[in-house]
């Protein structure tokens, strides 16, 4: 049969959707781009705040208007159908199969399932050992994402994540460093290192901390040329872990650590285990044992119970400690979550503009930032060419695939996708930079 899916979220679930696709593709099945050419169609979703949920369901809606013609199965996925099975096969009749994050390597058998006419139900199974399957990358060829473990132990009192996708599992060390081997040969020049938190891999299966060590066996893959981590909680992050990120070439300098808050009784609330001063400690000694390390960051503004005291010194924090790049969200109140039950809850208008103030004080921190980066040297991964302007782009060592800056340059040589060139930064706005290639 002709598949299409559509992958929604973020790069942890594009993995899965990657070994979904391998497996159909196994098992017989055509993948196409378009949906109008499918007769099965699934949505991988997400569900982990309230604009994520309506998104997923805005997106099973347009895609069941295709069973008006061509599609015959609509398969629901991902974090949306293991937490609201019953409510997704009640409400949304068009939903022929609905399976949880814990069973998407079961997909062939479920579309065999599906289109004998029965109705699958999977879910429940998100503790269990995670899936080592093949992949189809749905990424560009030259970089690829690389899911280390998955689920998560912190408990943060905001978060839904432990229901929708489980305790903490770390994949196998080994087995690890064989997909980021068969991956490198396969063209992958830059690797991308997730998990809902990198830096508590290897806890679960080797009683100790272990990301140093992955680290290292990952920059010593021959033919990769950057290896890059993101989703790193601060409270983790060990002199031991500095020291790889200082010394391994291969590793960009590049940490993305979400700190969340930066008010000390706040963090408290929000299940958060560092202090505003440990906070500005671990900052300053990362910007100090790994120079030139960029540093991104996530906080949320409007927490139950934030004063407005409590905000401003968020805001504060923000301005000093200048963070490379920054995303600012609005509190959203999640079902089934402690701050779901806290008391003084902020209304929306409260939370959005605490949210867009701190947006607007990091555009001038970028901005200054980004300027001071004129007249430089920059190793660039070219990403493609675009028409108009008649420029190449790409991304440096300090920006993350899809979240992060660009950088547009001219060349007199030809150039592809996944090649690494040195540009000079001839000017630069809030969030890209434009320079010209350095002539070998």
């Amino acid at each position: 049969m002709n598949i299409g899916i559509v992958s929604l979220g973020c790069a942890k679930n594009l993995v899965d959707t990657e070994v979904m696709l391998s497996l159909l593709d196994g098992d017989g099945h055509k993948i196409v781009a378009d949906p109008s050419e499918a007769e099965v169609i699934i949505v991988n979703t997400c569900a982990f705040i309230d604009s994520a949920k309506e998104e997923s369901i805005q997106t099973i809606l347009e895609m069941a208007a295709y069973k008006e013609d061509r599609c015959q199965l609509l398969i629901v996925c991902g974090c949306l159908a293991e937490r609201y099975r019953e409510e997704i096969m009640q409400e949304l009749p068009e939903v022929d199969a609905v399976v949880g994050t814990g069973d998407y390597a079961k997909i062939a058998e479920v579309v065999r399932q599906a289109n004998a006419g029965e109705q699958v139900v999977l879910y429940g199974h998100m503790n269990d050992p995670i899936a080592e399957e093949s992949r189809m990358l749905a990424t560009p060829g030259y970089m690829a994402y690389c899911k280390i473990a998955d689920g998560c132990d912190n408990r943060c009192t905001y978060c839904v994540i432990p229901q929708l996708r489980g305790s903490y599992r770390s994949r196998e060390m080994a087995e690890i460093v064989a997909e980021a081997e068969r991956l490198a040969e396969g063209g992958v020049r830059e690797l991308v290192v997730i998990a809902q938190d990198t830096s508590r891999y290897g806890i679960d299966l080797y009683g100790e901390y272990k990301l140093p060590e992955l680290l290292t066996k990952l920059c010593a893959i021959e033919k990769l040329h950057w290896v890059r981590v993101l989703y790193l909680y601060p409270e983790m992050i060990t002199d031991e872990l500095m020291d790889v990120f200082a010394k391994e070439e291969k590793l960009v300098k590049y940490m993305d650590i979400p700190i969340q808050h930066a008010d000390s009784q706040v963090l408290r609330r929000m299940g958060r285990h560092l202090t505003h001063e440990e906070l500005v400690t671990l900052i300053t000694k990362l910007r100090d044992r790994v120079p030139g390390i960029v540093l991104r960051t996530t906080v949320i503004a409007g927490f139950p119970g934030e004063t407005e005291a409590q905000f401003e010194t968020l805001l504060s924090f923000v301005k000093e400690m200048r963070f490379d790049r920054l995303g600012a969200f609005a509190y959203s109140q999640e079902d089934g979550t402690p701050a779901a039950k806290l008391p003084d809850q902020l209304p929306e208008d409260v939370k959005n503009a605490r949210a867009e103030k701190v947006l607007a004080a990091q555009e001038e921190i970028s901005l200054s930032l980004q300027l001071d980066k004129i007249d430089t040297l920059m190793e660039v991964l070219v990403e493609g060419y675009e028409e108009e302007s008649l420029m190449y782009f790409g991304r440096s060592a300090g920006d993350a695939p899809e979240v992060d800056n660009t950088v547009y340059f001219v060349s007199e040589d030809e150039h592809t996708p996944g090649e690494f060139v040195t540009i000079k930064i001839l000017n630069a706005d809030t969030y890209e930079l434009v320079g010209s290639a350095v002539l070998e």
